[in-house]
Parts: structure tokens; sequence; C-alpha cells
């Protein structure tokens, strides 16, 4: 039986991205080390849950923070809020944001929004964008780094202008910062000084941090009260979330003081895959721990490729290929795992992936 790309990346001794496997012993490892006497949290308030909160509202340089189980809740939310307070249905975002294309027309169907686009699919939204938007608009929500178009951020003196133009037209900003943590090296600015120019921020806790699940929602503390409205209204407040809490409060001590390596070690890979011909990034020096690559061969070509090289190296380089008009590419994203990969093994996949490359 021939096996999948997934199947045969799984099996590899070295794999490149992400942070390790995503099974039951992250969360016996959370817990191993903690009393069993510590209280839960039950619908929203205990200590385990409002110690995070606060922190994490510190962090991000708010007044106050709620955690949701899920972003996609939790920006619907915001969404929404912002859209009552203005007696307006109409929020922007790029084409590609997640609550386009991830989320089965949630923030239609749920709340009868409105999403104006901006921008072209494969380029970031600009100030001239924003400029061009109808004055009815309540809320911009930027995402950083843009993730479908391969992590790409726009100037920080642009953002800048961005958010004052919002504020002086009455226009509520919205961060979706699910990667924030991992952008924050390349800006060189703290998690407040990039918060401070929008009006409420959503991070999450399993992507670049590595937590099981769990997002947070922070502003104002009249914003995230009602939040907490609209979190029970979705049935968010579950009687407790403390595996989730406890777990992303974990990764985030834990890989937070990484978020630079992780990003110098994304430019160090992009480079290698520039100077393999047939291969492109996007960008193609990254700006954060994750980048696009790009393959001129279909993805079934381009597949069998990658097999060919996990199986004669151990090192595996993605479990999943898109397609890509006649070409094909897949997402990278860099953890804990590229430290423990032996360079000179890292090299020789390059090389025998060019060779692979060459032969089709």
């Amino acid at each position: 039986m021939v096996k999948t790309l997934l199947e045969v990346f799984n099996e590899v001794k070295y794999p490149v991205v992400g942070h390790g496997k995503r099974n039951v012993q992250v969360l016996k490892d959370t817990f191993d080390h903690l009393s069993g006497d510590i209280d839960s949290d039950i619908y929203g308030t205990g200590k385990v849950i409002e110690d995070f909160q606060a922190k994490i509202a510190a962090y991000l340089g708010k007044p106050s923070a709620v955690f949701f189980p899920s972003g996609t809740m939790a920006q619907q939310i915001a969404l929404r809020q912002w859209c009552d307070e203005k007696g307006s249905r109409k929020v922007a975002y790029h084409p590609l944001c997640h609550l386009e294309i991830h989320e089965q027309d949630g923030l239609r169907e749920l709340h009868h929004l409105e999403p104006v686009l901006l921008a072209d699919k494969d380029r970031l939204i600009t100030l001239e964008d924003v400029r061009q938007m109808d004055d009815d608009v309540a809320c911009l929500l930027l995402e950083l780094p843009q993730r479908e178009i391969g992590g790409q951020l726009p100037a920080f003196e642009e953002l800048e202008a961005i958010a004052a133009y919002c504020r002086d037209k009455g226009i509520k900003l919205h961060l979706d910062g699910a990667r924030l943590y991992e952008i924050l090296p390349y800006y060189g600015k703290s998690a407040a000084e990039v918060c401070s120019l929008f009006d409420s921020v959503y991070v999450s806790f399993y992507k670049g941090i590595g937590g099981i699940a769990g997002a947070i929602l922070a502003g104002e503390e009249a914003f995230t009260k009602q939040s907490k409205i609209w979190k029970r209204r979705h049935g968010g407040d579950l009687i407790s979330l403390y595996p989730y809490i406890i777990n992303a409060d974990q990764a985030f001590d834990e890989r937070l003081s990484k978020m630079e390596h992780y990003y110098e070690a994304a430019v160090e890979l992009a480079e290698m895959y520039n100077n393999c011909g047939g291969l492109t990034t996007r960008p193609v020096v990254p700006v954060s721990n994750m980048f696009h690559v790009h393959a001129d061969m279909p993805k079934e070509t381009f597949e069998k490729v990658l097999i060919d090289v996990y199986e004669e190296t151990g090192i595996g380089l993605t479990g999943n290929v898109r397609e890509a008009g006649q070409g094909s590419y897949y997402e990278v994203s860099l953890g804990d795992r590229y430290e423990g990969i032996p360079k000179d093994l890292l090299k020789q996949a390059f090389v025998r992936l060019q060779a692979k490359m060459n032969d089709k």
C-alpha cells in the first residue's frame, strides 16, 4: 500500500516544523508538576482563569482580557460588538481573512454582518485601501502577519498611519493577533506597543505558542464585560476551561522568549529553500517564524519528490502540500523541533531535494 505524504512525514526521525506531536502527552506534561488541590475555574470565574486573564491583559497593554475556547468565537464577538456600538453592519478585512475563508460564513449567518473585502488576495491591505472604505464601516480587522500570503507584514509606520486614520474617522481597529508573538522580533516592538494601535486584540495559544487550544480577547473593560455576555450566548462559558488555561500559561512562559530564535531559524531555512532551483519562498526573507514554499511543479509530482527525500534522509519538511495554479505550495512554521535537527543532515536533504527536482 502506497503511503501518503502525511503518513511518511509522521514517521521521519527529524520533522522540521512545529514544536512536537499534538498528543495526550502534552496535557500529561502540563499537570505532572501541579498539585491536585488547585481549584478549577467555574463558568468564567475563579483564580485560575482570572489570574491568567490579568497576566495576558498586562502583556498586551490592555486594561482587561477574557479567555475564550476559540479564536473564531472571540473574533466574531469582537466584530459584532463594534458593529452594535456604531449601529452599522459593515466590517472590513482582507479577502483571505480567517473569518472569510475558514468559518463557514459564521459572521454572516450568526451575526448578519456585511464584510467589506479590502485589497487584492495576493497583497497586504494598505493605507490607500483603508482611505477608500465607506465611512459607515464599523470596524477594520488587520491580521498580523497575513498568513494566507506567506505571513507578510506591513511596515510599522504603515500600521501607525492606518490606526491614526481609523481613529480620525471613528472606525474601530481590531487585531487578529493569532501570531502576534512571532512578529515582535521583526518589528522590534513589545506586544503592548503593537496593541496600542488597536481597540481590541485577539491572540491564540495553540499556534506559535503551541498550547492545546484557547484564545484571549482584550480591550477596555466595558468591551470585555460585554464580550463575556456574548461568550455565554455562544456557549463558550464551559463549566471549566482550566486544562486549556493551565496548558496555555505553561506554553506562554516556556516559548515566549524563544520567538526571536524561531524567527532567525526561519530566515536561515528560507535561504536554503531559495537556493534550491524550482523553489521560492514567500516572502523571500521571512518576517516571522512562518513562510510559504512555492514549487513550480504539480502537487502530486512534488509530493512524490518529498516522499523520496524523507525516506532517504529522515528529514520531513511538511506533511501537507496544496495546489497553486500550475504549481504547488506549503506552509512552514518553525518551533522547538528545528533546533534538534543536525545541520549537516538538513543540508543533505536539500541536496537530495534539488537532485530529485532536477529529475522530474
